[in-house]
């Protein structure tokens, strides 16, 4: 259970918390672990990450953003990708999908951590403990998969990781197969700024028309990255 009354600090540098998860009661619930386990001044919360996103760009940017990968505007690891360019917080990935191949992925990415949803307080002071000494936490039990298996996929999220917030939106727009009309529309900017926009994804992703682009984004989404070889999910 991750409430707890009891004041233990850690004495890690963690004075303002962003906390990204679409259910309150565990915001709720881990804004009181958190707040037990180390002096933080602030804790914030969103819902999605786009209001994430807004928050840091309008609030300033937090010490430690704790990231759970299932938000209702994200599809795979491009919202990690896509907070990662938006942020010099250390990212800490809260998850229930806990599986070797996530966390693999989710630090290939650009996360810190890694902590598997409702793990007991005790996990929480460990992972805290190791980003704040800038580390990266991977929990006991779990291991990073050699490189070689995930090669793919790891040259995926490097390309996506060169896209721009404002890019990674519109991409994830043309996967949803929105016309540039449409993407215009939606982001309330010119049709000939989103046609740049695409031009330079295109370029930075190495691939030649939008359909290519859709495919490479595919490589970071959760069933490519829980895919086992022999096409089984």
């Amino acid at each position: 259970m991750l409430a707890t009354t009891t004041a233990e600090t850690t004495g890690a540098a963690f004075r303002s918390v962003l906390i990204i998860d679409d259910h309150p009661l565990f915001c709720d619930a881990l804004s009181m672990t958190l707040k037990a386990l180390s002096p933080i001044d602030e804790i914030a919360t969103a819902s999605c990450l786009q209001a994430a996103l807004d928050r840091i760009e309008t609030a300033g940017q937090p010490d430690l953003v704790v990231l759970d990968l299932n938000l209702p505007d994200v599809n795979g690891l491009d919202g990690l990708v896509r907070l990662r360019n938006a942020t010099r917080a250390s990212i800490v990935v809260v998850s229930s999908m806990a599986d070797n191949r996530i966390i693999t992925s989710v630090i290939q990415a650009g996360a810190a951590g890694f902590v598997p949803k409702h793990s007991p307080r005790e996990v929480f002071r460990e992972a805290m403990d190791t980003l704040a000494r800038g580390g990266i936490y991977i929990p006991a039990g779990y291991d990073l998969l050699e490189a070689g298996g995930t090669a793919d996929r790891l040259d995926a999220i490097q390309r996506l990781a060169l896209l721009t917030a404002q890019q990674a939106r519109i991409l994830q727009l043309i996967c949803e197969g929105k016309l540039n009309k449409q993407i215009a529309f939606e982001l309330s900017i010119a049709e000939t700024t989103v046609k740049a926009h695409v031009t330079a994804i295109m370029r930075k992703l190495g691939v030649q028309s939008r359909t290519q682009a859709v495919l490479l984004a595919g490589e970071a989404s959760f069933a490519s990255v829980l895919q086992i070889q022999g096409g089984h999910a």
